[in-house]
């Protein structure tokens, strides 16, 4: 089964049930099939955040060409007395025909950003809500918690190893957008299987302990992997573990990795001993709860590599990009929600994002879509074409494009953007002619 087979299995009913009950209103009252656009944006980044990372929308991509609704699916809905016959009769030849533009995967943005544009007549985009928004606020989270760990990292070795943290298909797409924002590696195989990811991971301390002594297990480990391999050295006390990998391995042991403690001393410590045993290209690999602030406070360490796994797949305290799915415009006309402090910005629009000539992003800024606004010589269009009657554009960029897109992206930003500390959004977002 394909990775899109498998997300197309259980897509349909990630529908929330006043999704279906507007559809239902609308088939009946007949302004189902009136053209609409649906925009996705966020009002403002999580607390401490200074830019957001488009991630998950190839995910996004993939779940709006397969959603479907099946036998399976309209017999729950049959039974639970969701809909009436007319609105299954409906469902049963749903796909969605319409067009999608959007911010391309790996691009950083900021409140009011028009990130995603969904454009078809009001049933079939109406249902999407759900499915659109439960992909990005997820995958765009992991990917802003990753890209602070990557600016954090400064170039060092990234190894993703969340996957026992959160639910099972949540660590897939944790270990994708890792990937995306400059993550090395990855430690779930479903996730090299699927997007081709580089894994790696050797053992963990049960190998270990399964064993009578702690040479034992390595001997074990260096036999099956090799002396390049990881030896996890803090099973017990870690200047005997150290000692017993070089003795076992030899001084062209790969690494060692250190998973408690006060990581950046035992890192000093680990590597004064490693250089008086002459194993000075043994690298050191620490794990153990590190977030993007741990990891910037090792950077005068001697840490080659990091392990992270609970505060990625988490959000690092943000588990969710705050996106919402609005109406924007029916049948050429703006609408606009008033509410108070949850406004919305009338009509289908665009983005340009504006430089300096030396490349540092000043602003972003945000038109009706029929404006057509002039490019300055440093000025970029943000959005791209994503589907076309339902279909997938040809020559769309990919996970390696979008992962250089990223690092490209946060270059581009002033450097008091890439800081850890709260502040406010790296450039600001404004709207000339609305």
């Amino acid at each position: 089964m394909t990775a899109a087979s498998t997300l197309a299995a259980s897509t349909a009913l990630l529908t929330d049930q006043y999704e279906l009950t507007m559809l239902a209103s609308a088939l009946r009252d007949g302004s189902a099939d009136r053209q609409c656009a649906f925009e996705v944006f966020t009002r403002r980044l999580p607390d401490g955040r200074r830019y957001g990372v488009v991630g998950g929308l190839d995910r996004v991509l993939e779940a709006i060409e397969n959603f479907r609704f099946g036998e399976a699916e309209l017999e729950q809905l049959a039974s639970a007395g969701v809909v009436g016959d007319s609105t299954l009769e409906w469902l049963a030849d749903y796909r969605f025909r319409g067009d999608v533009d959007g911010y391309p995967e790996g691009e950083v943005y900021f409140p009011g950003s028009p990130l995603l544009s969904v454009r078809g007549t009001f049933a079939e985009a109406v249902v999407l809500e759900t499915v659109v928004l439960s992909i990005l606020n997820h995958d765009s989270a992991i990917a802003a918690a990753a890209a602070r760990m990557a600016s954090a990292a400064n170039g060092r070795r990234l190894i993703e190893m969340g996957s026992r943290r959160t639910h099972e298909e949540s660590a897939v797409a944790s270990a994708r957008v890792a990937y995306l924002a400059g993550f090395t590696a990855t430690s779930n195989l479903e996730a090299g299987r699927r997007y081709g990811i580089p894994t790696a991971g050797t053992a963990a301390h049960a190998f270990t302990l399964l064993h009578d002594t702690e040479r034992a297990a390595f001997e074990s480990q260096v036999a099956m992997l090799g002396a390049g391999t990881t030896l996890l050295v803090d099973t017990y006390d870690i200047t005997n573990g150290i000692a017993l990998a070089i003795d076992v391995a030899g001084i062209g042991l790969g690494a060692i990795r250190i998973d408690s403690g006060d990581v950046g001393v035992l890192a000093r410590q680990a590597r004064e001993q490693l250089d008086s045993l002459g194993a000075f290209e043994t690298k050191i690999v620490v794990s153990g709860d590190l977030d993007e602030h741990a990891i910037a406070a090792l950077r005068a360490e001697p840490v080659d590599g990091y392990g992270v796994g609970t505060a990625l797949v988490t959000g690092s305290g943000a588990p969710t990009s705050e996106m919402v799915y609005k109406l924007v415009e029916v049948d050429g006309r703006p609408v606009a929600k008033r509410s108070t402090h949850k406004t919305s910005r009338g009509g289908r629009k665009i983005a340009v994002r504006r430089h300096k000539p030396t490349g540092t992003a000043v602003e972003e800024a945000v038109y009706p879509a029929a404006a057509g606004p002039e490019l300055g010589a440093h000025d970029r269009f943000l959005q791209i074409p994503l589907l076309r009657s339902g279909k997938r554009v040809d020559d769309l960029p990919s996970l390696e494009d979008n992962r250089q897109r990223l690092k490209d992206a946060l270059v581009s930003l002033p450097w008091e953007g890439l800081k850890l500390s709260h502040g406010e959004p790296a450039i600001p977002t404004v709207f000339p002619e609305q």
